[in-house]
């Protein structure tokens, strides 16, 4: 991922550098692990322990002439052990002993997606947390709800915050779930049958590592679960997609009940000085494309030849990397698009008033059918007046209260009260106390 969008804690975690420590993390743990068991000698799993190092430039350095980046690492780390003046014992020689390449690598990315999930499940908490925050300052403040772009009925600003706190606390529980299934390790072999090493020891190695082992493995650690954990951080994207698109129709013009924090010396466009653009809101909606057409990559990782071939090694370099530090940072540019969201409730009501009472039709339909007209009847008389209001431009509200068939009805004390926005908006409280207890 280019530097724009790589924040450097996430950045680090998929760098060269700490790719290939992981990669010894695991050579270490192996011959930890193995010693005990009397496979290795404990003086050369100790030798690899304290001398067992590397640099990213010579494993490149070897690896143009080899083509084999594990075989690039393991014979730089092998340089640093045996570098050692006046040994006569090779203690390389048990480095990555009854391994496999895959086995280090697919267990040492294990730890690259724990250290990267750790930072996601942060961003998500972050999130969170100012979602509840902002949809209890905004809790009853009136907003016009709409459906299909149209104005439906009125809401409150809060319920729609809350709707997305509620939605990332899903997400939290999808991502928990998905990231505790890649937490495991594999080092069986080369066709994952335990061929040198035995089940034990690969259980003993995980422990090590904090991992645990899968129970059936092939050469590789099954895609699937890749596929569900970048599919989880697709709907994860999506949520802040939802979030972001929001904001920008907010922030239209015409409408105007909310926009994104502009700071004095920001500029909206280099050529008409008045624009105040949703620029991070685009931004959110753009790189969760990216992160959604990631997961179909992963999905094609699925399906391997056989016990296994690489056509999923390359795509992975590209999607694990991507999605991770995409998500981390969109989580971010959300948090801090929310902390700083600029909310205009003067502007909301305004708005919620300006079709005069067209959107209380609904509940004056209720109110006539409870009086005892049919429901056919009601809805024809409403919606008959409704239309002829919308079309001539007049206040639905002052038009009804002409309407004998509704005045012999309804008192002006009760045509009032079908008006009243607050009258739909009394069982807010339940709905907080549904979401937050």
């Amino acid at each position: 991922m280019i530097a724009r969008y790589t924040r450097a804690e996430m950045g680090r975690i998929w760098s060269d550098a700490n790719k290939y420590q992981c990669w010894l993390t695991v050579e270490i743990a192996a011959s930890q692990a193995l010693a005990k068991f009397g496979l290795v000698p404990q003086s050369a799993a100790d030798a690899i322990r304290d001398r067992g190092a590397f640099t990213v430039d010579r494993i490149n350095e070897i690896e143009a002439e080899v083509r084999h980046d594990v075989i690039a690492f393991t014979t730089t780390v092998a340089e640093h052990i045996d570098a050692q003046p006046h040994s006569l014992e090779k203690a390389s020689r048990w480095l990555h002993y009854g391994l496999t390449s895959t086995d280090v690598v697919d267990t040492a990315q294990s730890l690259q997606l724990k250290e990267a999930s750790a930072i996601i499940r942060a961003g998500i908490v972050a999130l969170s947390d100012t979602l509840k925050k902002r949809a209890i300052e905004f809790k009853h403040t009136p907003i016009i709800g709409r459906t299909h772009g149209i104005h439906a009925e009125p809401t409150t600003f809060g319920l729609k915050l809350l709707l997305w706190y509620s939605e990332m606390q899903r997400n939290l529980t999808r991502f928990d779930a998905a990231a505790e299934d890649l937490r495991v390790g594999k080092l069986s072999g080369a066709v994952g049958t335990f061929g040198h090493l035995k089940p034990e020891h690969e259980e003993a190695i995980c422990a090590e590592l904090g991992l645990r082992p899968v129970a059936v493995a092939t050469q590789v650690v099954q895609r699937d679960r890749h596929a569900a954990y970048v599919a989880t951080l697709a709907v994860l994207a999506s949520t802040l997609d939802k979030i972001a698109t929001e904001v920008r129709h907010l922030q239209r013009t015409e409408v105007r009940e909310a926009e994104e924090f502009f700071s004095e010396k920001q500029k909206g466009s280099s050529a008409m000085p008045h624009k105040r653009n949703p620029i991070t809101s685009e931004q959110i909606s753009g790189l969760a494309r990216v992160v959604r057409a990631n997961a179909q990559v992963a999905f094609e990782n699925i399906a391997l030849w056989h016990e296994r071939d690489i056509s999923h090694s390359s795509a992975e370099r590209v999607i694990l990397p991507d999605s991770t530090i995409l998500v981390d940072y969109l989580l971010a540019k959300t948090e801090n698009l929310i902390d700083k969201l600029l909310v205009y409730p003067a502007r909301m009501l305004k708005n919620l008033e300006s079709t005069g009472g067209l959107i209380f039709s609904g509940q004056l339909l209720l109110d006539l059918a409870e009086s005892g007209m049919s429901r056919e009847d009601a809805y024809r008389l409403v919606q008959s007046h409704a239309m002829n209001s919308w079309k001539n431009d007049l206040t639905f509200r002052e038009e009804i209260a002409k309407v004998p068939e509704i005045t012999a009805r309804l008192s002006p004390e009760k045509l009032a009260r079908a008006f009243d926005y607050k009258r739909q908006l009394s069982n807010v409280d339940a709905i907080f106390s549904r979401v937050l207890g």
